[in-house]
């Protein structure tokens, strides 16, 4: 979103005992290579990954998870073949226009995250549509990444810190990690606890790189649209066994 965030970010010395991950990120890797395998054109493999998308959504909801966020469209994806992305921004159009009654019946507050200023009106009215929907809903905050990359998302926070400094709001002086932090995109949300690359790769491909300090990595070679809610179990399972230090030692966390 555009705009600043009504809560303020947690620093990673304030987190919480916790029994698992409150937010996480996922990157949906893997569409075209799934239909590529099947025989299929490379679209087949976005219109299918919807149903994981549904599934991650479910079990989210029901682990208790407070905060998801799907990268849906890098601002790199406009670069690939135009059928490809008017598919995926048909495809967008056609998941708000199915699912969001849906995500409001089950209590799921639907938020977008990224430089929406590039969709056209109709795409843009269907978004804010949405989100006054669900903005009051509890259970379950789903961040949808379109058009979005991380350096665009601490680029925009510093410019909006700029005109506070050029307007006389604030001084440089008062420039802290904590007060951009809250220009960052999802400065309403828990602090990201795990992030979940599918489909092979081992690299994070500008995604939340302010959000991803300190968050736990897990790359799988699950294709997204064969990511089940049992492989998303695995992954919060080994999240569960991790030490998480923050920059102490290991006995100073277990103190």
């Amino acid at each position: 979103m555009l705009s600043k965030r009504s809560q303020p970010a947690r620093t990673e010395a304030a987190q919480p005992e916790q029994a698992g991950p409150q937010h996480v990120a996922i990157i949906m890797d893997g569409n075209g290579r799934w239909a590529q395998k099947k025989g299929k054109i490379r679209t087949f493999g976005h219109k299918a990954g919807v149903d994981s998308v549904r599934a991650v959504v479910r079990f989210a909801r029901t682990t208790g998870i407070k905060s998801l966020t799907l990268f849906a469209f890098s601002s790199e994806n406009w670069k690939r073949p135009q059928e490809e992305v008017s598919v995926l921004m048909e495809l967008f159009n056609l998941v708000l226009n199915s699912e969001v009654k849906r995500l409001h019946k089950n209590d799921v507050r639907l938020q977008v995250i990224g430089d929406v200023s590039a969709f056209d009106d109709k795409l843009k009215a269907k978004i804010a549509k949405a989100e006054a929907l669900t903005r009051d809903n509890q259970s379950l905050v789903l961040n949808i990444a379109a058009n979005y990359g991380g350096r665009w998302d601490i680029t925009h926070a510093a410019k909006q810190v700029a005109q506070n400094v050029l307007d006389g709001k604030q001084q440089v002086s008062d420039i802290t990690e904590e007060s951009l932090s809250s220009y960052i995109s999802t400065a309403n949300l828990p602090e990201l606890d795990l992030m979940i690359r599918t489909g092979g790769e081992r690299r994070i491909s500008n995604f939340l790189l302010w959000q991803c300090a300190y968050a736990e990595l897990y790359f799988t070679d699950v294709l997204w649209p064969d990511f089940t809610e049992e492989v998303f179990q695995q992954a919060v399972d080994d999240f569960n066994i991790r030490q998480r230090r923050f920059g102490l030692t290991g006995e100073q966390i277990s103190v």
